[in-house]
């Protein structure tokens, strides 16, 4: 009889900067991307946010969180790490939040590249959206 093989799920975790806010996310995203508007920039004090997008089954979360404008956020530590789009079945996650660094969730778009820094040049490879196309 052939051995059946079985593919194991990925498991990532995540966590805040003072542990007090965990996540989990079972199985590979959706979207990986990188968003330029104005309130990614804001809230990661950065010009762009890389993120990536789970199903709502996959993403298991412990620990009290805040939100604002529908991104959540540990009160204890400030650090932002999701926005849960229940409406929509999904997570969008903020990859500096993941324990282990996301080198393979490579981004396949750039989202409101209006608002792309002029001397921030075009990821190669991926698909370019003026604005957010969902």
């Amino acid at each position: 009889m052939p051995e059946m093989q079985t593919e194991i799920e990925r498991v990532r975790s995540g966590s805040c900067s003072c542990g007090a806010v965990r996540f989990r996310l079972r199985g590979e995203p959706m979207l990986v991307g990188l968003c330029h508007c104005t309130s990614c920039r804001k809230e990661t004090g950065s010009v762009f946010m890389p993120y990536a997008v789970w199903p709502w089954a996959s993403f298991e979360t412990e620990g009290e969180t805040r939100c604002w404008d529908g991104r959540s956020f540990c009160p204890t530590c400030g650090s932002r790490l999701f926005s849960l789009r229940e409406e929509q079945g999904e997570v969008e996650v903020k990859l500096g939040c993941l324990d282990d660094a996301p080198t393979d969730l490579v981004p396949g778009q750039e989202i409101w590249i209006k608002r792309r820094e002029h001397w921030l040049p075009a990821l190669e490879g991926t698909s370019q959206h003026v604005e957010d196309p969902r």
